[in-house]
């Protein structure tokens, strides 16, 4: 086999391997209020742990993106408002602009903080993006013009 066609092979390869990664993302499903639920903000759980503790769930996502929504304030209480209510979701569908971020939004006539991210377990804590296609690949071609 020559340089070129494994090249090539490998290549393909990593884009198959993302492409059934990408078909198996799961997100993290809860909701708690106040500081002391198990859904808060930061996630006060290892996601492995996720199994044993009641209102944790990680569930399949077949859009791969994740959603974590705040709602209230802590510290801006009311009578009907007792603390920060967090839930973590699967989204339906991709944001239309397919970019992660966190804003504010209007949600239920609500004010609230949401996030998109897209990947496995991606709304659980702060995570590292997978290493994107385009970097390997903006690497990858100079080292076969230079070896080829």
């Amino acid at each position: 086999m020559g340089n070129s066609t494994l090249f090539i092979c490998s290549i393909l390869l990593f884009i198959v391997t993302q492409e059934v990664q990408s078909l198996n993302k799961r997100c993290i499903g809860c909701r708690s209020r106040g500081e002391l639920g198990t859904c808060g903000d930061p996630f006060p759980l290892n996601v492995t742990e996720t199994i044993v503790e009641s209102g944790l769930h990680v569930v399949a996502c077949p859009s791969g993106w994740c959603g974590k929504l705040i709602e209230g304030t802590v510290g801006t209480f009311r009578s009907d408002d007792y603390g920060a209510a967090t839930e973590r979701m699967c989204l339906q569908r991709a944001p239309s602009d397919y970019e992660e971020r966190c804003a504010y939004t209007m949600w239920n006539r609500k004010k609230v903080y949401m996030c998109f991210c897209n990947g496995d377990l991606c709304n659980s804590a702060f995570s590292i993006s997978s290493f994107p296609l385009i970097t390997l690949v903006s690497i990858l071609i100079p080292l076969y013009n230079y070896y080829f």
